[in-house]
Formats: C-alpha cells, structure tokens, sequence
C-alpha cells in the first residue's frame, strides 16, 4: 500500500485557523496567551509555520483537537465527506504499518 503522504497536497493551516478561529467567534486579539495578534495574522497568512506544540496551544484555545486544525489544513472545503476520506486514509495508512511502537526508543529496523 502507497504511503499517503506521496498523495497528500500542501497544508493550508492558516486557512484551518482562521475558519475555526471565526466559527468560534474569536478576534485574534483573544489569542493574547498563547501569541501575539501579529503572529496569528502572520499564521492565517500563511507568513509563519507553527510549531507542533504551538498548534497544541492554538486548538486548547479554540478548545478543539489539535488534529481537527491538522485535518482541516488538508481539505480544501473541509466537507463531512472530504474529512472522511482523508481520516479513512490515515487510518488505513496507520492500519498498514506491521512494527509501528510508539513506546519503542530504539531506532533499528526490527529483523523481518
């Protein structure tokens, strides 16, 4: 099975901010805690990255899944069904990995 990553398109994650900034009825004055409103408008114009704790600190505000902002980074409309393929791919994706450890600290291949 191809890695889904080969098939996925660019991120859009300043436009999963801002839509769910906005269905939540949040100025970007109202992130003060966790950034500034430049860096929020810089992140909704796609001017900045986020790091994976940052997205974290962003979704709690919003108080939402930080893969919900993940997830709607990769659609173009953000559709019931749209969110379903996507979420069925990384499922069938993760379903395919034979030795996947998330607890394992060793870094080798394990013997096939």
């Amino acid at each position: 099975m191809p890695a889904m990553s080969t098939k996925a398109s660019a991120p859009d994650f300043g436009k999963a901010l801002r839509a769910v900034r906005l269905e939540r009825d949040l100025s970007q004055e109202d992130f003060y805690e966790v950034s500034g409103r430049t860096y929020v408008s810089r992140l909704e114009n796609n001017g900045a990255d986020p790091s994976l704790s940052k997205i974290v600190q962003l979704a709690q505000l919003m108080g939402t899944h930080p893969l919900t902002l993940l997830t709607l980074a990769f659609c173009s409309k953000g559709s019931p069904a749209e969110v379903d393929r996507l979420l069925a791919g990384v499922k069938d994706e993760i379903a395919s990995f034979e030795n996947l450890s998330l607890g394992r600290r060793d870094r080798r291949r394990p013997a096939r």
